[in-house]
């Protein structure tokens, strides 16, 4: 990604990312608000476009004039760390969580890679158990292994989901119902509406067991 867009600023950009915790008090409000139009206006951008590099080069100012004289430095700093990317900063930044670097950030984009359901706003009809993912640009959808039909819920789901506290931890609970589990040999989501469906809680307490 970075050779394709012009290495460097794309670079600073994955430091800035994987040291968000420091950057982001240094930021004033208005600081964090020109960030993010550069950060959306770096993902409406194609990749290997001027435009997105002009995007990624103007965040880099932009940090380096709000984040004082260490922050100043981002363009000439060592490599990032192994795993982060220019696009986490924007999912820092813009999406509003923390699955970023090199496991979460593989982690998030396998979970919004799966089937989804759109949530429709301040009226999402879909019941409050459910997890609900955000993904680019703050975009919320619903993994859609959660329905028989939506909004058609699978009773386990909404047990499972309890147990797991999905609507504290939604990525947790997404990863636990796609991942291969050691238990039942399989993803749980594989076996919603089947013969074992009716395993799934136990399995599910042995997590917080």
């Amino acid at each position: 990604m970075a050779a394709a867009d012009g290495g460097a600023p794309l670079d600073a950009l994955a430091r800035a990312a994987a040291d968000w915790d420091r950057l982001e008090g240094r930021l004033t409000p208005d600081g964090r608000d020109r960030l993010a139009a550069c950060l959306t206006e770096f993902r409406a951008a194609g990749p290997g476009t001027a435009r997105r590099a002009a995007a990624a080069a103007s965040a880099l100012r932009l940090l380096g004039g709000e984040a004082g004289p260490e922050g100043s430095r981002l363009a000439g700093a060592p490599p990032a760390p192994p795993g982060f990317t220019a696009e986490d900063l924007a999912v820092l930044v813009l999406d509003g969580h923390r699955m970023v670097g090199p496991v979460l950030g593989a982690v998030r984009d396998r979970l919004l890679a799966a089937p989804a359901v759109p949530a429709t706003g301040p009226a999402d009809p879909y019941d409050a158990r459910l997890i609900r993912l955000r993904g680019a640009g703050g975009l919320v959808t619903l993994p859609a292994f959660q329905f028989r039909s939506p909004p058609d819920a699978w009773p386990s789901v909404l047990t499972v989901n309890e147990v797991l506290d999905a609507a504290r931890d939604p990525w947790g609970a997404a990863d636990w119902w796609l991942s291969p589990n050691a238990w039942l040999g399989t993803a749980p989501a594989s076996l919603l509406g089947g013969d074992r469906d009716g395993e799934l809680p136990a399995v599910a307490d042995h997590v917080l067991a």
